[in-house]
């Protein structure tokens, strides 16, 4: 288990960072994000779920992309925060539904130091998300700042 808080000089290629845990989505959850952020019928509704084309009530993929954010930044401890700095890919591969259990895996794709910003690095790295079938239900590619140590 990760305790101290990682630095720029600390990330490299090919690293990996499997989350501490995995995280269960209930159906109060997927339907209250749903009523707030996407209230679309297949995400608020189980009778309108079971008649879409997803056979159920299903998560919204933002609720599922901001669960993953939460397990990534358990897993990666950055000093000062994980800060965002882009999103180049974002794939929503499977359904996820109410009493799914999501887990990560992040691999380092790159690391390099940031011209703009002299005392970060950018880490590029790449998510995989499982759910308790071992099926992906999300990939995504992100950016992030790490400070470099002692700037």
């Amino acid at each position: 288990m990760q305790e101290e808080e990682l630095y720029f000089e600390d990330f490299y290629s090919g690293q990996k960072f499997n989350s501490l845990r995995s995280y269960r989505i209930t159906t109060k959850e997927s339907i209250s994000f749903g009523e707030s952020y996407d209230p679309q019928p297949f995400h608020i509704d189980e009778a309108a779920g079971k008649n879409s084309y997803f056979s159920g009530l299903c998560a919204s993929g933002w609720l599922t992309a901001a669960i993953v954010m939460r397990l990534r930044v358990e897993s990666i401890k950055v000093k000062g925060g994980m800060i965002g700095a882009g999103v180049e890919e974002m794939r929503w591969t499977h359904p996820v539904h109410p009493e799914d259990r999501l887990r990560t895996e992040s691999e380092i794709l790159n690391v390099r130091r940031s011209v703009s910003r002299p005392g970060f690095g950018i880490i590029r790295s790449r998510t995989t998300v499982f759910n308790q079938h071992d099926e992906i239900v999300m990939k995504s590619i992100v950016n992030w700042l790490a400070p470099v140590k002692n700037e």
